[in-house]
């Protein structure tokens, strides 16, 4: 689709150029990347020798070439599947561990993929140390998956799991909406619901944290994004055959005010731990005291009419007030 010329110095540029600045500042961030992400697909591409020489090669020898490629590229597509999850549990205050390890599995694939293809017929002792070899590379490569919760102290299992089930099945709702927006063909729409989507999950931050706030956000993390999701469906498949602007207009607005509610209720959950958080030290405070703590009190003020300046009152002796 074509787009209208326009510049700081054109008709009009000025207020586009501040739409756009809001545009830009309100746009979410990226999503977080591992930083070792991009290795797997480099030692894929360094295993391709074992693919291409295979067809060159005797039955036995084909078969066990392709099995090495397929294992090692089997291996590095479960180690990115690692990296990522492990990402995400860096990323979040809360997290439990993988329930799969999947860069010790990737390592295990890769390293019988190295040993099968490197071993001689009827000598397997070469191919057993050089898939320790590729096993040990493995782990300095790209580290060992998480093997403890994290933040997970005083929260209920059971909670934290139905928050995590809860969460995953919004997070599905949301990728749909992505997906359908796309029909649409319109980028600044396809913005417009990334910004929804990262108000949304703010609130699902805030039920990680505390998964009792599950029982509030539960209407808003299923019908709410439900309907959100139908509606967008449906809006992309009309404003796609007819670019009508009140349709979209329409749309918009609904994006709008469906996200105010969405912070509303982050908001107010927030608020409400903050009231829980009171009234336990509230109590603790009162139990305290029963027993015959008392809580420590502000010194007072130093109070002097001979004090005027700061010099004066680095001079000035206290020992004096106190005798007076």
């Amino acid at each position: 689709m074509s787009e209208r010329f326009g510049g700081r110095y054109s008709p009009d540029g000025s207020r586009r150029d501040h739409r756009n600045a809001e545009v830009q500042q309100t746009l979410p961030e990226p999503r977080i990347r591992h930083r070792l992400a991009g290795r797997p697909k480099w030692v894929t591409i360094a295993s391709s020798p074992f693919l291409a020489l295979a067809f060159f090669q005797s039955p036995t020898g084909m078969f066990t070439d392709l099995a090495a490629f397929g294992l090692i590229a089997s291996g590095m597509w479960m180690t990115r599947e690692g990296l990522v999850a492990e990402a995400a549990y860096e990323v979040r205050r809360v997290a439990k561990r993988p329930a799969i390890p999947r860069k010790l599995f990737g390592g295990v694939l890769a390293a019988l993929g190295l040993g099968i293809g490197v071993a001689e017929p009827g000598v397997l002792t070469d191919g057993v140390l050089v898939g320790v070899a590729g096993m040990i590379l493995h782990v300095l490569s790209f580290g060992t998956d998480p093997m403890r919760d994290k933040g997970a102290t005083g929260v209920d299992d059971f909670q934290q799991d139905r928050a995590h089930r809860m969460i995953q099945e919004a997070e599905d709702l949301l990728d749909q909406m992505r997906d359908a927006i796309l029909r649409a063909g319109d980028l600044q729409l396809e913005r417009r619901v990334d910004r929804f989507a990262a108000t949304v999950e703010g609130l699902f931050d805030r039920v990680r944290d505390n998964p009792g706030d599950l029982s509030g956000a539960r209407r808003y993390m299923g019908i709410y994004l439900m309907g959100a999701r139908d509606a967008t469906v449906k809006f992309a498949s009309l404003y796609g055959r007819t670019r009508d602007a009140s349709v979209r207009a329409s749309y918009e607005t609904f994006l709008d005010d469906l996200e105010k509610d969405f912070k509303a209720k982050s908001r107010k959950l927030l608020d409400s731990d903050r009231s829980d958080l009171d009234i336990e030290i509230s109590v603790l405070r009162d139990r305290l005291m029963r027993e015959g703590v008392q809580p420590e009190t502000e010194p007072k003020a130093l109070v002097s009419d001979q004090a005027q300046t700061l010099d004066d009152l680095l001079s000035y002796d206290v020992t004096k007030e106190k005798t007076r």
